[in-house]
């Protein structure tokens, strides 16, 4: 049972945040709930994978990788750029903290502090272009690899 709020308070905090998020990047109001369903996924994917102990990065990677199918459906669906999703969407899964503690530990001086967080972060951000780039190099449609070839 409170694995199940857990689930819900989750959920509803992505949605929301990711929908704030596309208030902030001026995104069409009749794209919110798009929005909010992608970062929501991305968020949910990536919180699993951490309640079954995989590392931030692998987590990350996990993630990211329905996130982008979600963003690229509903760019489809919807006619619009997948950019209008997938920035605002990928917003849960920006480690913020990670670029915070890094500066933080640089401004105090604590330079093994600073470079650990800092290899955590960059391997984070990695993660999450490998993952957008995977997915996004595939084609919609087969017809599009034959003329390709020719």
């Amino acid at each position: 049972m409170l694995l199940m709020i857990e689930f819900l308070r989750q959920l509803a905090l992505a949605f929301l945040g990711t929908v704030c998020f596309g208030l902030l990047f001026h995104v069409p109001p009749r794209h919110f709930a798009a929005c909010g369903i992608v970062g929501a996924i991305g968020w949910l994917v990536y919180w699993a994978m951490m309640l079954v102990q995989l590392s931030s990065v692998l987590a990350s990677l996990v993630a990211v990788i329905p996130l982008t199918i979600a963003t690229r459906a509903f760019a489809i669906v919807r006619r619009a750029p997948v950019t209008l999703f997938l920035i605002p969407g990928i917003f849960p899964l920006v480690p913020g903290a990670g670029i915070y503690y890094t500066a933080y530990a640089f401004i105090t001086g604590d330079t093994a502090q600073c470079a650990a967080k800092g290899a955590e972060t960059l391997k984070i951000a990695v993660a999450l272009a490998m993952g957008i780039a995977v997915v996004m190099s595939i084609p919609l449609k087969p017809s599009n690899l034959r003329r390709d070839r020719n």
